[in-house]
């Protein structure tokens, strides 16, 4: 979406917000909330065609997962924002030639996984039915999917997971929602309406959902790793859970984005589990 389109939507809520605030802030959280892109692509297709494909449910909402089964520890595969489990093609030949066994899942309103609208504490539930389910030792979430990941353990009792991997992941939501403010362009009216809703909806506010501080207190073994230029998630995010993350070390490294998608970060990421 180019940033005039951006201005413009964002300008057209800001004039309705005179009108009525609350409208205008429940159509700003449904345009954050609805995912513009996320489903399969053929190519994609192909990168889970030789999985075994499970379908789990949560409140009435399908669940799509994907197994390559092996005998050694089970990794579970969290994706990010507009994505689906295929975004971990570059990942998984060297899981399989260790012999894991990897499963992956389609977050809320992406791939093949039912709804239309997501959030990370919606995708933090999904992810407790899959580890429920799966039993898996290390989860790995990218991006969104590593917040959500932080979410699940903090708020469910999972004494299988062993060790967390957090690619790319934003440390708090308070940066996520100012950032799409920002961007938008939106008023004080639309502004101070996103944080009602999201008080109202979640029991909570805004800044109580920092997924750096609920890392304080893991006894997972944490891995985070974050590019110095990522121009999705600051990197000052990385430095947050590194600091609240004690039981936890972390990567930096330089030139490979928000994506991570660098083959030469597969070998720490695997010594990492194996340790």
């Amino acid at each position: 979406m180019s940033s005039f389109i951006i201005k413009s939507i964002g300008n057209a809520l800001n004039a309705s917000s005179y009108i009525s605030s609350k409208y205008a802030s429940n159509k700003a959280l449904k345009l954050f909330a609805t995912p513009r892109k996320g489903s399969y692509i053929i190519k994609q297709e192909e990168v889970i065609d030789s999985a075994v494909v499970e379908t789990l449910t949560y409140e009435n909402l399908n669940i799509k997962t994907y197994r390559w089964a092996g005998r050694n520890k089970t990794i579970l595969l969290a994706h990010g924002w507009e994505s689906n489990a295929s975004r971990w093609e570059y990942l998984l030949e060297d899981l399989k030639t260790q012999d894991y066994n990897i499963i992956a899942l389609d977050a809320p309103a992406h791939g093949n996984s039912n709804g239309n609208q997501f959030n990370a504490i919606l995708y933090s539930e999904f992810i407790n039915v899959v580890v429920q389910k799966f039993q898996p030792n290390i989860l790995i979430g990218h991006s969104v999917g590593g917040m959500a990941s932080v979410f699940c353990l903090y708020n469910h009792d999972l004494p299988s997971i062993e060790k967390l991997v957090i690619l790319g992941a934003p440390a708090h939501f308070t940066g996520v929602f100012s950032r799409y403010k920002q961007m938008m362009g939106y008023n004080k009216r639309i502004s101070k309406g996103l944080d009602t809703i999201v008080k109202e909806r979640f029991g909570q506010s805004v800044d109580y959902f920092s997924a750096a501080n609920f890392t304080k207190d893991f006894k997972a073994k944490g891995l985070i790793v974050h590019d110095k230029k990522d121009k999705i998630i600051p990197y000052e995010d990385a430095l947050l859970f590194a600091n609240r993350y004690k039981n936890s070390k972390l990567i930096t490294t330089e030139g490979f984005g928000h994506g991570l998608k660098d083959k030469s970060l597969t070998p720490k990421i695997i010594n990492f589990i194996n340790q």
